[in-house]
């Protein structure tokens, strides 16, 4: 099955805007953040011009992470034939990050639709062949619990089909329908891993059931890595990451701090499998947000993603306990994420 990674925001956006350029018959769309500021990639205007066309474009965003969205720019999307959608539900967020065009090439990852992204490092999946089915049916789902109406588009959730033919296969994960696959996946094969477990994330906030799966693994022999950017786009998330850093670091935890900032999303075990997606380690993802990522067991994928975690790693500096200091704030803000832990 062919795969096509692309390693930060840039080089996916360039990727998915030449695909859609290309659409003959449909877009489907969905994604967290997408912005009005796109200054080398006008997917607005894009999206618009393919449904003056008369191409099927349906689009799915998330209320909160799109709030910035004007009026008049979702009267226009809607008044040139997009089917614009917006998902809200208290607390739960689409987290999701999905592109199908023409329904037979797909993308997956982190990557958003926002300028202040640019320079980011990020992880984003093209796909063809049969998993684009899956990821189909799965958009289905999602347009259809939105309110979605066409009836062309509903069908597709409503298709059989067999997962035998897959080697790889689709991650969906749904808090708001009560589908926790992502806990349940990473729970199970972090407690398999015989030698290496590497994670990727850029909030990493963990629970304490994930961080009993890291201490475990980690005394079992395995080598635990974990690559956290220094700076995130938020100071406070950054106290967070540095108060958790610190404390799993003294476990024997090994992290690697990017100098630059990296928003993919990744699990790799042994060598030998990984994920790929939309969710971070954090209470959201795992608890509140839907997310969707990819299982591979593909070698030649896999063997990309091991490229570029070894490009990435190049910029990246071994955290050392010994030269951070805890001050005030980490400790107040990690008594606040407790307490929210608590009640939600």
């Amino acid at each position: 099955m062919p795969y096509k990674f692309f390693s930060n925001s840039e080089k996916s956006w360039q990727a998915m805007y030449n695909t859609m350029l290309t659409a003959k018959s449909s877009i489907y769309l969905e994604m967290y953040i997408f912005q009005d500021d796109m200054v080398d990639f006008n997917f607005l205007l894009l999206l618009k011009d393919k449904a003056t066309l008369g191409l099927k474009v349906k689009v799915i965003l998330d209320f909160f992470g799109s709030y910035s969205l004007s009026k008049k720019v979702i009267s226009e999307l809607r008044g040139a034939g997009v089917e614009l959608i917006f998902q809200s539900y208290f607390l739960h967020r689409t987290h999701r990050k999905v592109l199908v065009v023409d329904e037979s090439v797909a993308f997956i990852g982190g990557v958003n639709f926002h300028q202040s992204a640019s320079l980011w490092n990020d992880l984003m999946v093209q796909i063809e062949g049969d998993l684009v089915k899956f990821i189909i049916k799965s958009f289905a789902k999602i347009y259809k619990e939105c309110g979605g109406k066409d009836a062309y588009v509903l069908v597709h959730n409503k298709k059989k089909i067999l997962k035998d033919m897959l080697h790889d296969w689709l991650i969906e994960h749904s808090p708001v329908k009560h589908r926790f696959n992502l806990k349940r996946i990473y729970k199970a094969h972090l407690s398999l891993a015989k030698k290496s477990i590497i994670l990727i994330t850029p909030y990493f906030v963990p629970k304490r059931w994930l961080i009993a799966q890291l201490h475990q693994a980690k005394m079992r022999g395995v080598n635990v890595v974990i690559f956290v950017p220094k700076n995130t786009d938020s100071y406070f998330v950054d106290r967070v990451n540095y108060f958790f850093i610190n404390k799993l670091s003294k476990l024997g935890i090994n992290f690697y701090i990017e100098e630059q900032m990296n928003h993919a999303k990744i699990m790799a075990i042994d060598g030998i499998e990984a994920v790929v997606g939309s969710n971070n380690l954090d209470y959201l993802s795992f608890e509140l947000n839907s997310e969707v990522g990819i299982f591979f067991n593909d070698p030649d994928a896999l063997q990309k993603i091991f490229e570029i975690i070894n490009e990435w790693k190049k910029g990246a500096v071994l955290f050392e306990t010994k030269n951070y200091k805890m001050n005030w704030l980490d400790y107040f803000l990690y008594l606040i994420i407790k307490v929210f832990y608590k009640i939600f």
